[in-house]
Parts: structure tokens; sequence; C-alpha cells
């Protein structure tokens, strides 16, 4: 099991990910550089990570979504390989298509940087099958544009093929706007794609993957893919 760790200019996020990986789950992982233009065949999961690809000065990931590497990573998720992408790496998703809808601004209109509460909506997936059904996790979030919206039909058929794998919740498992900390529709926090080998999620796995931060919910998504490898 090998993961790789895209590197765009603007990532902030890149060693976190690359710890959680290896030093907390004990899985292989390279960094992979963003004017690359293959992927090693011995990677098994890309991750994207968090950040502020080129500043984000136009759009959050519409530039880093014309990075040479991105053109790989489509063909690498396209043939059925893990990708994951945390935050600025979910937006990046987005913008080059692997996954639907957008993330806005947060309806308050400032940055949040906090710990959240989120369900484990779907815990049959290659990405979360190490959590229980309706698992109640804590990770903690730091954007300023994690509000995600689709148009109506598009969250219908997320809804409806179960791909909402995340919502924001209180500690006890409770959907409402009052624990949804940027706006999103459905309280939606994570996605993954129909085929089910793309993830996207705004808040942060790789910085809760160590007991010695006080929590480790984040790290059964590493181990949760590597172990239908393994």
């Amino acid at each position: 099991m090998k993961y790789g760790v895209v590197v765009f200019p603007g990532s902030n996020c890149d060693h976190d990910a690359f710890y959680a990986v290896s030093g907390n789950a004990g899985y292989d992982v390279e960094y992979l550089w963003h004017k690359d233009s293959s992927i090693p065949s011995d990677i098994d999961c890309i991750i994207l990570p968090g950040g502020f690809s080129y500043g984000d000065y136009l759009r959050c990931g519409a530039i880093a979504r014309f990075s040479p590497v991105m053109n790989e990573v489509i063909k690498f998720a396209d043939s059925g390989k893990y990708v994951i992408g945390i935050c600025n790496g979910f937006q990046i998703l987005t913008e080059s298509g692997l996954l639907p809808g957008t993330l806005l601004k947060n309806n308050n209109l400032k940055f949040i940087c906090k710990d959240v509460y989120l369900k484990v909506e779907n815990n049959n997936t290659d990405f979360t099958h190490q959590y229980s059904e309706f698992q109640i996790i804590r990770i903690p979030i730091a954007h300023g544009e994690g509000n995600y919206f689709a148009e109506t039909d598009v969250i219908n058929k997320l809804e409806d093929n179960n791909q909402v794998i995340f919502r924001y919740s209180s500690p006890d498992g409770e959907i409402n706007m009052e624990n949804n900390p940027n706006g999103s529709i459905n309280n939606i926090a994570g996605i993954i794609s129909k085929n089910g080998n793309v993830l996207g999620m705004m808040p942060h796995p790789e910085r809760y993957s160590d007991n010695l931060l006080g929590c480790n919910d984040g790290i059964d998504i590493f181990n949760s893919i590597a172990k239908n490898l393994i």
C-alpha cells in the first residue's frame, strides 16, 4: 500500500498528510510535484492536500486544476484507483470535474478554524468501512470557502446513491443548521464519486490522526483504503 501526496504552490497540509499516512498509519508514501507528467506505477491512492493552491487568487482550486499533474490524477481516478481531496483538494476535485458541485464562501463570509462533529452517513464505502454506521467523529475544519453547493438534481442524485458519506452534526448526531459551520446544503461535509473511488471532504482527517494531538478520529479513513488493498 502506497500513498502519493501532491504538492502545489501554496499547499500547506502536504506534510501533515504525509505524516498521517506514514508516521501515524504506517504506510509508504511519497510526494508528487504539481508539474509531474506521470504517476509512479506503485501509487495506490493520491491525496490532494489542503492549502491555498496558487494563492487561490482566481477561485479556490481553479488554477491548480490546470497543473500538469492533474491530467494524470484524472487518468488515475478514471482507471478506478483511489483519490482523496481534503479542503483545497476537495475544491480542486470539483474544479476538475472528478466530483460534482462547488464550494462557495462560508455563509457568514468568515474564515472558520475549529473542531466540528461529523456523522458517518455511509460506512459501506472503501473510505469509511473502518467506522461504524452513523458513528460521530471529531475532525477540524479550516476554510473560508467550504459551503458545498450543487443544483437540486445533483443533490438528489448524491442522496439517492448514498454518495454523501459525512455530514456536519451535533456531538449527538443531530443534523441541523445550528451545527452546520458553513451553510452547506444538507450539512454535506464529504461526498464520494458515483463509482466510489474519489472522496472529497472539507474537514481535515490528517490533522486528527495522532493521539498526541488529543484525537485520532481521522486515521480510519486512511486505514479503510489500505485494508481494501492489503
